[in-house]
């Protein structure tokens, strides 16, 4: 988006995140933005804002070490800023996939397709996250497939899951029928 910050860009008024922030209050106790540029307007919404510990460019691993190693409760929720349309029960359905199946990470998937930055983890693998990122490894799907992993199924909602990667997403977006 010509370098501007994702979850500051507008859509219908909103910029993003303030979009994903309205879906992700009901659901959640806690809600930290992950941000590395833009800070202080980050911080206008009134939540805690983490940046990147260290230099090395760690992808959206970073935001999941933050947020596991800053949350008060046992499970951490990860979702991304670019996606306004996030499943209104999104952390009850990861929450129940874990707990019939006893995992420790669940990813949400639709249409035969894993979403893995849309997630919900146990605050107990942080020392697993440490250890693969500490070996130079990036890759989030394959150290959740390295845990106690489960898919959960939203097939009946994979708009949920539409990440607004350029300008001409953003406008369809905006044009689309409610």
């Amino acid at each position: 988006m010509n370098g501007l910050d994702k979850g500051l860009v507008l859509l219908q008024q909103k910029p993003l995140i303030v979009h994903v922030i309205e879906r992700l209050q009901p659901q959640t106790d806690e809600i930290f933005i992950n941000a590395n540029r833009e800070i202080t307007a980050y911080a206008a919404f009134g939540l805690p804002v983490l940046q990147d510990e260290g230099d090395d460019f760690l992808g959206p691993l970073a935001g999941f070490l933050l947020g596991l190693k800053h949350a008060k409760h046992d499970y951490v929720l990860i979702v991304p800023c670019d996606s306004p349309l996030l499943a209104v029960d999104l952390a009850a359905r990861l929450l129940n996939g874990m707990t019939e199946t006893s995992a420790d990470i669940a990813v949400a998937s639709g249409d035969e397709n894993a979403h893995p930055v849309f997630c919900l983890m146990k605050k107990g693998v942080l020392p697993s996250l440490m250890e693969y990122l500490a070996s130079g490894e990036r890759k989030v799907s394959a150290w959740q497939k390295s845990q106690n992993y489960i898919e959960v199924d939203f097939s009946d909602c994979t708009q949920a899951f539409t990440n607004l990667n350029t300008f001409e997403d953003l406008k369809a977006l905006a044009q689309a029928p409610p």
